[in-house]
């Protein structure tokens, strides 16, 4: 482990060094106080087989997942650069083309993971990175679900960022890939002009 790089409801996610393959990876760690949950123990093992199963340019690879000692792991692809979000404090509202290139990216990932029956759920500038070449990857498919199987997905819940979710996810109805591209809607919006069509 070489230091903490962000922290989320689930768990948190660490850049490491993978001594084999003298690569540079980011570890995702289960929440101890979620580990000792059967429910969230599933639900972190189903985000990683998701994930791994999403090989794309556009889409941050897991490489590994697994349990010791009662901690749960996933091993993923290290974005060396900035999250959209970041880039949005940092210089306000993008040029057209920019946004454009963002957005494009996004949707090649999106349109992949859509044709695999998976929907992202939670569309938002914290989960687009993009590298120091200027690839976008779309990072945290922790709320990923294989839409074909509805059924794991509790009537009535409410997953994802609220300022982003379609208004099914609102409704707690199930996302499809159309509550990802109404999430991208308001991204593209929000990168265009600096501010979220939609407060409260």
């Amino acid at each position: 482990m070489v230091e903490r790089i962000a922290a989320g409801g689930m768990g948190e996610v660490f850049r490491a060094h993978d001594a084999v393959l003298a690569r540079e990876v980011a570890i995702k760690v289960l929440h101890r106080s979620l580990a000792g949950d059967p429910a969230f123990v599933d639900r972190f093992r189903r985000e990683a087989r998701a994930a791994a199963g999403l090989a794309h340019p556009n889409i941050v690879n897991v490489y590994d997942w697994g349990a010791v000692d009662g901690v749960y792991y996933m091993v993923m692809e290290y974005v060396r650069g900035p999250s959209v979000r970041h880039l949005l404090n940092e210089q306000g509202r993008m040029e057209p083309a920019q946004a454009a290139e963002i957005l494009r990216q996004t949707l090649l990932a999106l349109g992949h993971a859509h044709h695999e029956g998976f929907v992202h759920r939670d569309m938002k500038p914290e989960n687009l990175l993009v590298t120091q070449e200027g690839a976008v990857k779309v990072a945290d498919f922790g709320l990923a679900r294989a839409y074909a199987d509805g059924r794991v997905t509790q009537a009535g819940a409410v997953t994802g960022t609220v300022q982003y979710l379609a208004p099914e996810q609102i409704r707690g109805e199930p996302a499809d890939p159309r509550s990802d591209l109404y999430s991208l809607g308001i991204v593209a919006y929000e990168l265009l002009t600096g501010k979220l069509p939609f407060t409260g």
